[in-house]
Parts: C-alpha cells; sequence; structure tokens
C-alpha cells in the first residue's frame, strides 16, 4: 500500500476489528511515519450519525481550543481577520468564537449546523483568513486531496490531531486509533505533517502534540510556542477578550 502522504511503501502494523465486525489492515509508512488503514470500504456504516455517539469531549473540545485559537488569531493574525471552522459539526465552535468576538463562520456538507444558523460559509462577506478545523484530519480517506480544498479557501490552516507516539503505539496502547467507531482512518506523525507542509510551500507550526498551524506566514517559532503552553494559564485569553468585543448582540440583530 502506498503512503498516502509521501507515496512511499507502506508495511502493515496491525489488524484490528472495526466496529466490531470488520477485520482491517493498519499501514504505517516507514518513510514519514504516517499510519492509514486499508481502503476504508466501511465509512458509510461509520457515518450513520455524523458526530459518533462515542465523542462525549465534544463540548469540552471546543471550549479548551478556543483559547489558544484565540490567543493565535490576536497576536499572529490579526483580530479582524475572517475565520472558517471547517468541517464544523454542529457549530460549536463557530458560536464560540463568534461569543468572544472574533469573525468565524461555518462550513459542514455533513453535519446539521445548530447553533451557528446565519453565519455558515456563504454568509461571510470577506475573504477568508484562516481555515480550523479541529478533529477532523484523522477522518480524511485522502488528507492531501481534503487539504487541497481547505487551502483554496485560505493558505493558513490551524487544525488539531493527535501525534503518533514514538515509536508506533500497538492497537491497544492508543485510544486514537478508536476502530469502535471506525471514523479514524489516517494517523500523522510530526514528520508526515512536514512533509505536507512541504508539498503545498507552507511553514509548519506546532506544540509537538496535538495543535497544528500550516501557513505561509512566517511566524516566531519560540512565540507560538510559548503562547499554545500559556493558555493553560488564563491570563493571556482573559486579556485578549478584554480586547475584542462580543458577537453575541450583534449576532442576534443580524439573525432578526
Amino acid at each position: 500500500m502506498r503512503c498516502k502522504i509521501c507515496d512511499s511503501d507502506s508495511k502493515l502494523l496491525f489488524n484490528a476489528l472495526v466496529l466490531r465486525k470488520h477485520d482491517v489492515g493498519y499501514y504505517i509508512c516507514p518513510k514519514c511515519g504516517f499510519i492509514q488503514t486499508e481502503k476504508p470500504y466501511w465509512l458509510h456504516e461509520a457515518y450513520k450519525n455524523a458526530i459518533n455517539a462515542c465523542d462525549t469531549g465534544l463540548l469540552a473540545r471546543n471550549q479548551r481550543f478556543s483559547k489558544p485559537v484565540a490567543l493565535i488569531i490576536y497576536y499572529f493574525l490579526g483580530k479582524d481577520i475572517a475565520c472558517l471552522d471547517y468541517a464544523g459539526g454542529y457549530g460549536v465552535f463557530t458560536r464560540l468564537m463568534r461569543d468572544i468576538g472574533f469573525d468565524f463562520y461555518w462550513h459542514d456538507p455533513y453535519c446539521e449546523n445548530l447553533f451557528a444558523k446565519g453565519f455558515e460559509l456563504d454568509k461571510a462577506k470577506r475573504r477568508i483568513g484562516l481555515v480550523t478545523a479541529f478533529e477532523a484530519f484523522e477522518h480524511f480517506e485522502d488528507p492531501k486531496a481534503e487539504l487541497e480544498k481547505i487551502l483554496s479557501i485560505s493558505r493558513t490552516v490551524l487544525f488539531s490531531t493527535d501525534l503518533v507516539p514514538q515509536p508506533a503505539p500497538k492497537l491497544n496502547e492508543w485510544w486514537y486509533y478508536s476502530p469502535e467507531h471506525g471514523q479514524h482512518v489516517s494517523f500523522y506523525s510530526k514528520k508526515s505533517i512536514e512533509t505536507l507542509a512541504k508539498t503545498y510551500n507552507l511553514r509548519y507550526y506546532t506544540d509537538n502534540k496535538r495543535l497544528h498551524l500550516l501557513t505561509d506566514r512566517k511566524l516566531p517559532l519560540f512565540s507560538f510556542r510559548l503562547v499554545t503552553h500559556l493558555r493553560k494559564l488564563g491570563m493571556p485569553y482573559h486579556y485578549v477578550k478584554s480586547r475584542v468585543e462580543s458577537r453575541i448582540k450583534s449576532d442576534m440583530r443580524t439573525v432578526i
């Protein structure tokens, strides 16, 4: 099987029982470390519901990521840029970021927008300066094709996906494989994301855990890492929140 990131020959890592019934091979690329399943023929079953019942961390995750994203936008990208949450699910993150004060929009062809109605991508009146995509890349059957769709919207992409530990873990050693719901089919090493960045002539910034930024902008590497770690202290986030005006009331008037 060819690696979907660097086109090298991938080797079988292990087999897993996906959706408790499909015997599926997981393959690792010895060159870039990317792990992929065999062709995911079971996705029509896995996506009977767009948001799987196992995702009990959906709300906590959106709240957690809103803080570093607010800092990154404010300090590095400009607080007035228009942003898009790609694969935005129910619209929770879009609503959270608009509540803080950022001009966010929603896009997800597979899920109903429940919380950000009126702020879909086609409602944006300005060019999108940032695309966010949280817990989406591991769902991509064809990562390069999906990334190209995103880059056609903006050349700055902030996303989350857990990096593959080194050495590559066995099936029972890493919860992120999640074969029980069958939606995770792509798993990224740091080197595989670096390879994507080089392929599309982008710079790559990361917290070395799960938050990643691909962009054609040059940012101070140390400052990016500092901001992503300082968000745990709370103070920088509260400062930024005090410097932007919440869109809750203005959005209500817009929707009315």
